[in-house]
């Protein structure tokens, strides 16, 4: 079965860079043989994450706790707002821990400044939750890199989503079936172990 991919753009902008860029990889992604969805923030609107309340009921986070768990990968995507990731993303990655435990992660980020600390605020939480990182990032500036149709105009960053795409399909697959035979061994001196049920 080929790997599942979850796309998350963390904008809420009607038109979003970070989410067209999330949309090529995503499309780049299934030309690796990866089966692929998208979650829009903007659209779910999850309620603010409070522990003591039960949400379980709000559509947006319905829909968002299937993708979570359907997905073998993920590519978050977030605008850079003062160094950070948006609050959306943040309030989405409160919400889950072990269901991001040996699963491959990519990060894209919409910046003028390269958005090297809001992509690291996501490996930061994703490392938290046993979850798996690509060495890098991909780093969008808007309008320099995309045209007025949303088409990736600079050649430089397209091939860096491509790679982005491909990494995550490769990779991807190798650590979540490694993670899978290791929940199905009895073997105890892995961090899988903790997650066999």
């Amino acid at each position: 079965m080929s790997i599942r991919i979850l796309g998350v753009s963390g904008s809420l902008r009607e038109v979003s860079h970070s989410a067209q860029a999330t949309r090529f990889v995503l499309e780049a992604a299934r030309g690796f043989g990866a089966q692929t969805r998208l979650l829009d923030l903007r659209a779910a609107d999850l309620p603010m994450y409070r522990p003591d309340d039960e949400e379980s009921a709000h559509p947006g986070l319905v829909e968002a706790n299937e993708a979570v768990n359907w997905a073998d990968a993920f590519v978050l995507a977030t605008p850079d707002y003062h160094g950070s990731m948006s609050g959306a993303m943040k309030n989405f990655l409160d919400y889950y821990w072990t269901e991001f435990a040996g699963k491959l992660f990519g990060y894209l980020c919409a910046s003028h400044e390269k958005g090297l600390t809001a992509m690291d605020q996501m490996r930061t939480a994703v490392r938290q939750c046993y979850g798996w990182s690509l060495p890098y990032g991909v780093s969008i500036h808007g309008e320099r890199d995309f045209d007025a149709h949303g088409q990736v105009k600079n050649a430089a960053v397209e091939r860096r989503l491509r790679m982005l795409a491909r990494d995550l399909t490769v990779y991807g697959e190798l650590i979540h079936a490694q993670f899978r035979r290791d929940l199905e061994a009895g073997a105890t001196d892995t961090f899988a172990a903790r997650y066999r049920k």
